[in-house]
C-alpha cells in the first residue's frame, strides 16, 4: 500500500489524517514514555550515580535547555525542508541520544547525552504539532484529540510505572529505562515511512537564522548556569552575577536585533508583536515554569521525601496524568464544537493556580488523598491550557509561517520550563540544605561539610537511619515552598490569558490571502 501524498494545502479525508496521525502519534508517544519512564527513576539513577540535587536539577535542565535552543531551528526548518525527512532526523538523534544515556557511568555524563537527547525531543516535540496543523484546520483539529489524549493516556500513567517497575527489578535496573525506546523507535519509522508522505515546497531565497538561534542559546545558557549556583557558589550581588548575568543580557538583546534585522528569523518577532501570540506566549511562559518546575519534581518527594518505591512513586502521580488526559481530551471537543478557545484556557489556567496553591501546602506527613487531589487540579488546568494556547497562535499565522509560529510557543514554553526546572531547583537545594543542617544540629549529629555546601548525596540507602530520617524530612517540608512559587507564576499566565481577544478558530487549513495593505493575521483575532 501507498503512502497517501498530502499536499501542504487542501481538505485531507478522515481516512488520510488517520494513516498519517498513526505514525505522528506513535512518534509522539515515543517521545512522551522516554521522558515519563525516566522521570520517576531520577532518584534511583542520580544516587547509583552518587549524584547531588544540583546534578539531579541539571539531568532534567540540560535536555530541557536543548529542547529550548533547537526548538525555533526545527520550527523553521519544517518550513523549508521535508517535515518528514527531518522527523526520521531526530528519531535519530534520540535513539543514538537514549542508548548513550543508558551506558553513562556517571552523572557527567548522563548530564551530557541527555542534553543530545534534548535535540531530538526539541524536534520531535514541534513537528509533530507542525505536521498535524499542516493537515487539519484549526476548528477541526478538536476532534482529533481524543487521539492525542489516548496516547498522553499510555505514555503519562503507564511511563512512570513501567519506569517504576523497571528500576525496582533487579535484573534490569535503571539503565533499561534509556533502553526502552529502541524497539518503540524502529516501528514508529516504519509506521512513518509507510503513512507519512507530506510533499514541501521550499520557497527560493530562504534560509535559517543560525546566528540569531545560537545567541538566543548562549544568553538563556548563562542565565540557566547562574540561576544554579549563585548562592550556593557565590553571592547574589558579586562579580561572578554581574558579569553572568550582563552577559546573557547583552547576548539576548544582541539576538533581538538580529531577529529584527534578518529576512528569515527563528523567532518571527512580527508574529509574536501581535496581541494573540504575544499574550499566549506570556501565558505558555507562566505555565510552562509553573508545570516543568514544580512536576518534576513529585517523584523526587513521593521517593526521598514519603520513602515510597519508584513503582509506588509512579503510581501516586497517576491523579495528575488522569487530570491531564480527561481535561485535554473533554476541552479539546468543546472547542472544536464551539470554535471559541478563550474560556477554556482561562479556567484552565485559574484551576492550574489553585491546584499549586493547594499543593504548596504539603510537608512529609500530608495525607496522600490530598496531595493526589492537588495534583488530579493540576492536571486538569495543565490539559486545558497547554495544547489550546498553541491552537491559538497557529489560528492567527498563514500556513508558511506556521513552523516558526509553533516553534516561537514551543520555544517560550520549554525556555519557561528550564528556567522554572532551574529556579525551583535551586529554591528546592537551599531549602532543603538549610532543612537538613537545622535537623542535624537538633539531633546533636555534626553537620558534614558536603551539606553545608549543598552538596547533599541522594543515596538514601547509604545513610544510617537517623540521618535518612532527617533528610527524608527536610526534603518533604521543602517541596511545598516550590508549588508556592509555582502558584505565583501560574497568575502572571492568567493574566496574560484575561486579556486575550475572543479568539474564533477558523474552518481552513491556511489563512485567506489579505487584501493589499491588509493584516490578515488581525482578522483572525476580531469577534
Amino acid at each position: 500500500m501507498s503512502a497517501p501524498t498530502l499536499p501542504e494545502t487542501g481538505a485531507k479525508s478522515h481516512r488520510q489524517i488517520l494513516e498519517a496521525l498513526s505514525g505522528l502519534l506513535l512518534v509522539l508517544f515515543l517521545a512522551m514514555i522516554s521522558s515519563t519512564v525516566v522521570s520517576v527513576s531520577l532518584p534511583q539513577i542520580i544516587g547509583s550515580l552518587d549524584g547531588t540535587q544540583s546534578q539531579y536539577t541539571w539531568v532534567v535542565t540540560a535536555a530541557l535547555l536543548t529542547t529550548t535552543a533547537s526548538t525555533p531551528i526545527w520550527g523553521k526548518l519544517a518550513d523549508l525542508f521535508s517535515k518528514k525527512l527531518l522527523l526520521e532526523i531526530a528519531i535519530g538523534i534520540f535513539l543514538v541520544a537514549s542508548l548513550a544515556c543508558g551506558f553513562a557511568q556517571n552523572t557527567a555524563m548522563l548530564i551530557s547525552f541527555r542534553a543530545v537527547q534534548g535535540l531530538g525531543m526539541g524536534a520531535l516535540q514541534i513537528l509533530v504539532q507542525v505536521i498535524i496543523a499542516a493537515m487539519i484546520s484549526p476548528k477541526e483539529r478538536g476532534k482529533y484529540n481524543g487521539y492525542l489524549g489516548a496516547v498522553m493516556a499510555v505514555a503519562t500513567v503507564g511511563g512512570p510505572l513501567l519506569g517504576g517497575l523497571i528500576t525496582d527489578t533487579s535484573w534490569l535496573g535503571w539503565r533499561w529505562c534509556f533502553f526502552l525506546p529502541i524497539p518503540f523507535t524502529a516501528i514508529a519509522l516504519i509506521v512513518l515511512h509507510r503513512t507519512l508522505d507530506i510533499v514541501s515546497v521550499r520557497r527560493p531565497g530562504t534560509s535559517v537564522d543560525y546566528p540569531g538561534a545560537l545567541l538566543i542559546a548562549a544568553g538563556v545558557s548563562i542565565l540557566l548556569v547562574w540561576v544554579t549556583f549563585v548562592h550556593n557558589s557565590f553571592d547574589w550581588i558579586s562579580w561572578q552575577t554581574f558579569a553572568m548575568v550582563g552577559a546573557s543580557v547583552v547576548l539576548l538583546a544582541v539576538a533581538v536585533w538580529v531577529e529584527s534585522v534578518v529576512r528569515e528569523p527563528v523567532v518571527p518577532l512580527h508574529v509574536i508583536r501581535r496581541r494573540t501570540p504575544a499574550l499566549a506566549i506570556l501565558a505558555s511562559l507562566a505555565v510552562g515554569m509553573a508545570m516543568f518546575g514544580g512536576a518534576v519534581f513529585l517523584g523526587q518527594y513521593f521517593q526521598i521525601g514519603r520513602g515510597y518505591s519508584p513503582t509506588e512513586a509512579g503510581l501516586l502521580t497517576i491523579p495528575m496524568m488522569f487530570g491531564v488526559l480527561v481535561s485535554s481530551t473533554v476541552s479539546g471537543r468543546m472547542v472544536s464544537r464551539s470554535g471559541r478557545v478563550k474560556p477554556y484556557i482561562l479556567v484552565g489556567s485559574i484551576v492550574l493556580t489553585l491546584g499549586f496553591a493547594a499543593l504548596s501546602m504539603i510537608d512529609h506527613e500530608t495525607s496522600l488523598v490530598l496531595v493526589g487531589a492537588g495534583m488530579l487540579v493540576v492536571g486538569a488546568g495543565v490539559g486545558m491550557c497547554m495544547q489550546n494556547l498553541v491552537l491559538a497562535v497557529q489560528n492567527t499565522v498563514p500556513l508558511r509561517e506556521l513552523g516558526a509560529a509553533s516553534g516561537a510557543i514551543t520555544f517560550f514554553r520549554s525556555l519557561g520550563g528550564t528556567i522554572g526546572v532551574s529556579v525551583l531547583g535551586a529554591v528546592l537545594a537551599n531549602q532543603v540544605t538549610e532543612n537538613i543542617s537545622t535537623g542535624l544540629t537538633k539531633a546533636g549529629i555534626p553537620v558534614p561539610a558536603s551539606q553545608s555546601s549543598g552538596g547533599a548525596s541522594l543515596n538514601m540507602d547509604a545513610l544510617p537511619e537517623p540521618i535518612r530520617t532527617i533528610v527524608r524530612a527536610a526534603y518533604g517540608d521543602a517541596t511545598g515552598h516550590i508549588f508556592l512559587i509555582s502558584a505565583c507564576i501560574a497568575v502572571v499566565g492568567i493574566l496574560a490569558v484575561l486579556f486575550l481577544p475572543q479568539v474564533r478558530l477558523r474552518d481552513s487549513v491556511d489563512l485567506a490571502e489579505p487584501a493589499a495593505g491588509a493584516d490578515a493575521p488581525a482578522a483572525a483575532e476580531s469577534h
